[in-house]
């Protein structure tokens, strides 16, 4: 049995959401957990930090190329994980999943040319776009207020401008929780192929998929998939792992990924961290077991926001999460101005989490929860919700 109860004490750990928090509400009370970046408020599995442990002994810290071991872990994940066949020259290492989607624009469009994402969407891609000096070219999901799907007609027309070159696409998707379908992956793949443009595939919450939901690498969707595109993943989401800093990339074309590592090795950036590759071994040869665990808490989490928003406030939408850790929120009923919301949430509720308009114009009014922690957690920051909604109505 595995511990999802313990809430870590990270207030003073340098952890990037607390120190968000404290810039933001310098005077938060004690005790308050923000739920915003995405890592996870748990302890770490056992069979990490007991590996590492145990690894460092007799490890010389040194530089590190990736090990036969970490290679035959990554392999076996993706084949017995999500029936994903790779071979290993395939695979190529990067220090995140978002250093790689930037060496990835480098690597495979030139300044100018446009790149397609699908709002709101994970910020960092379009920050990597722009950063870049390449053009975003956004194309809002479609919703009717209880699922999100993707605006094909309008995917079609940006694929078959000759001056749109690449595609960053989000699978599963985050913020908005979907695991694709099989007939929607074959239909993004298909418009891509057709029109020549790359696709990033930005599988990093693969493993997180919710029960009665199946996930689909998009590598398999067809014969051949793969030499269209780069599938980036990584343990860090899933086991908790993102200060390692360590990553895959599996592009099949050689051409295509010797201008990942050409674009990679410009800024001197060859190796990844050798802890990180040997975490990255131990998830995925001794953990799965804890994270099918995590992802039940995860799930029941989901299942008891949406019971207390229907109860508390039926006018917010919660969409239903599929995949990720990370629900997707509407309070636009509230009336507020995203700002006004943010207030809100901040000072009266000390609710820390990410906003909604961070992910595109789309994005405005809504709320994202990290629920990768212990129920009580999540109802704890619920309920601070609920008074400060009473105090505001009077």
């Amino acid at each position: 049995m595995y511990d999802f109860t313990t809430c870590p004490d990270r207030r003073n750990a340098a952890a990037e959401k607390y120190n968000d928090m404290l810039k933001k509400c310098p005077n938060v009370p004690e005790g308050i957990i923000p739920l915003s970046v995405a890592d996870m408020e748990f302890k770490n599995a056992p069979e990490i930090t007991e590996g590492l442990s145990e690894y460092l002994k007799d490890t010389v810290l040194g530089y590190t190329s990736p090990t036969e071991g970490f290679v035959e872990a990554v392999v076996s994940w993706l084949r017995d994980r999500h029936s994903y066949e790779i071979k290993r020259e395939w695979l190529a290492v990067s220090d995140g999943v978002v250093p790689a989607i930037g060496d990835l624009i480098r690597g495979m469009t030139k300044e100018g040319d446009g790149i397609i994402i699908l709002s709101p969407v994970y910020y960092p891609f379009k920050g990597s776009i722009e950063r870049n000096n390449r053009k975003a070219i956004e194309i809002d999901l479609l919703y009717d207020g209880h699922e999100y799907t993707i605006d094909f007609e309008s995917l079609e027309k940006a694929a078959a401008d000759e001056n749109n070159k690449l595609i960053i696409f989000c699978n599963p998707h985050n913020p908005v929780g979907r695991v694709w379908k099989k007939d929607e992956l074959r239909r993004v793949y298909d418009i891509c192929v057709k029109n020549d443009v790359f696709i990033i595939d930005d599988e990093i919450h693969n493993d997180l998929i919710m029960p009665g939901f199946e996930h689909t690498v998009l590598a398999n969707i067809a014969e051949d998939a793969g030499k269209h595109m780069a599938v980036c993943i990584a343990p860090s989401k899933s086991f908790n792992l993102a200060g390692m800093q360590t990553s895959v990339v599996v592009i099949e074309d050689h051409e295509k990924r010797r201008a990942f590592w050409k674009s990679r090795s410009q800024s001197f950036r060859y190796d990844v961290n050798i802890l990180g590759m040997e975490a990255c071994r131990l998830a995925y040869t001794k953990c799965e077991k804890w994270l099918d665990g995590c992802i039940e808490v995860i799930h029941q989490n989901a299942e008891f926001l949406k019971n207390f928003m229907n109860e508390h406030f039926p006018e917010v939408v919660v969409y239903p999460l599929e995949g990720t850790y990370l629900m997707w929120c509407d309070f636009n009923a509230w009336g507020m101005s995203a700002e006004e919301l943010e207030k809100f949430m901040i000072n009266e509720a000390y609710l820390f989490l990410d906003e909604g308009y961070i992910f595109g114009d789309s994005g405005k009014g809504f709320e994202r929860f990290n629920l990768a922690c212990p129920k009580y957690v999540l109802e704890d920051a619920l309920n601070r919700l609920l008074e400060a909604r009473k105090r505001m109505l009077g």
